[in-house]
């Protein structure tokens, strides 16, 4: 029986809010908690990507080169990784607070995956919307 805060939690995160409570809880079971210091490296670029980042507490940021994206709680990190046998993170990711949240492996998500499918819906949604908004960074950056 999953740890009610736990599922609590992840209902609390966007991606998560609309799936259905048993595959909720099935999530909560599979899913890691862990805890880092402002400072600290939580992906390093070109590393192979090993699953999904839920975080629940603090902020990091997502260094792509020159560039650089704040991400906070209730969102989600190296989704790609749990889909693709051969991601690799293309940008550095750190911690700018203290960071608290849960991590899913790979397997443990191909796991989950052979039980429901609907566990993949709000991940392919969160994807949809990152390559729709890639497509209109990279359509604003031709039309200067």
């Amino acid at each position: 029986m999953p740890d009610q805060a736990k599922v609590d939690q992840l209902r609390s995160v966007p991606m998560f809010a609309d799936m259905p409570f048993d595959a909720l809880e099935r999530l909560a079971d599979s899913a890691s908690e862990f805890e880092v210091t402002a400072g600290h490296v939580l992906i390093e670029q070109n590393q192979p990507g090993t699953g999904l980042l839920i975080l629940t507490h603090g902020e990091v940021a997502v260094d792509l080169g020159a560039a650089s994206v704040t991400c906070a709680a209730g969102e989600c990190i190296g989704e790609l990784s749990l889909l693709l046998d051969d991601a690799v993170h293309i940008a550095r990711v750190r911690a700018t607070t203290d960071v608290r949240g849960f991590a899913v492996s790979r397997a443990d998500f191909d796991r989950l995956l052979d039980r429901d499918a609907r566990i993949a819906v709000p991940l392919l949604r969160v994807l949809a919307r990152r390559l729709a908004s890639t497509d209109r960074m990279i359509m604003s950056n031709s039309s200067r």
